[in-house]
């Protein structure tokens, strides 16, 4: 396996962030998607003595490398589950309120740059999609027996295609002809089937989304997680999620603000602060990759970043 190199995204900026601004960097904090380690690093070298970080991921490359990181230092815990599964798993290690935690979204540069993994429509590889490729149904068994209307629905819905029903039918002729079972098959299907390019995307590029997001339940995992990260957080606690794409970004968006703003009451009653029970503070307006990280990594143009506090 070639190794690849990896870049982690608004890295300064998510590591100051999430730590208070007056050094006390003590506590119990998550990295919700390990990846490589990069965020991690880099926040263990900003905690103190007696601060635990734990790490997340499906990934069994990441764990691997996670596990390696757990023998070089004691304060880090790495755990082979969903962040989805966050929650239960931090009871079980015995935390029961956390200080931060990152939530670095979507697909790591390593995943889609190695063809066996499945994610690229641009290099030929097994169609998986898989970010735990130990388990779960890949994308090629889905593909060769769901609907065309379901194959559609993921491909507007999750992936944001508006020629969804086209491809969709597209891709159930193909396989009644033979099995669609490599990346590069069904990137020549989607292509062929796309009528209109964007400029700046490959005609595949939102179909492989819409898939992959399908495959990993990225949306739902995101949309329950968030609800318990706020169960999760202390006072003054901290979450910053990075976002790649508009779905991602706009469930992050649309959930900070719900907290922020409390409970929707009536106009007719007489309503104080506490009654609002607001859970969180957006802190400051989102970020996003500066010059000079976009002149070393392209891949993080898309990125958004939001920081929020609970209260």
């Amino acid at each position: 396996m070639t190794e690849v190199k990896h870049y982690s995204v608004l890295l300064q900026e998510s590591i100051d962030g999430l730590l208070a601004s007056d050094g006390a960097n003590n506590g119990v904090f998550v990295d919700g998607t390990f990846g490589r380690g990069g965020h991690s690093r880099a926040l263990l070298a900003r905690l103190g003595e007696s601060s635990k970080l734990i790490g997340f991921d499906k990934d069994p490359e990441a764990v691997a490398m996670g596990e390696a990181l757990q023998k070089e230092d004691s304060r880090f815990t790495m755990v082979h589950s969903s962040f989805a599964d966050m929650k239960a798993q931090l009871s079980d290690l015995g935390f029961e309120q956390i200080d931060g935690v990152l939530l670095d979204l979507g697909v790591s540069s390593p995943q889609l740059d190695e063809a066996d993994r499945g994610f690229s429509f641009m290099k030929d590889g097994p169609l998986d999609m898989r970010m735990d490729n130990s388990q779960g149904q890949t994308a090629a068994e889905w593909i060769a027996e769901a609907e065309t209307s379901e194959i559609a629905t993921v491909l507007k819905e999750y992936g944001e295609e508006r020629f969804g029903k086209r491809i969709a039918a597209a891709i159930v002729e193909a396989r009644e002809e033979k099995p669609i079972t490599r990346t590069l098959e069904l990137s020549e299907i989607v292509t062929a089937a796309n009528p209109k390019w964007e400029k700046t995307k490959h005609p595949a590029t939102r179909a492989f989304q819409g898939i992959r997001i399908f495959i990993n339940r990225e949306l739902d995992d995101l949309s329950s997680t968030l609800g318990d990260v706020v169960q999760l957080l202390k006072p003054s606690g901290r979450i910053a999620v990075i976002s790649f794409h508009s779905l991602e970004d706009r469930i992050v968006k649309r959930f900070f603000r719900e907290q922020s703003r409390g409970k929707d009451l009536p106009m007719s009653i007489p309503v104080t602060e506490s009654m609002l029970d607001k859970k969180l503070k957006i802190l400051g307006k989102p970020f996003k990759a500066s010059e000079a990280e976009l002149e070393e990594n392209i891949r993080s143009r898309s990125a958004v970043m939001r920081i929020a506090e609970r209260l």
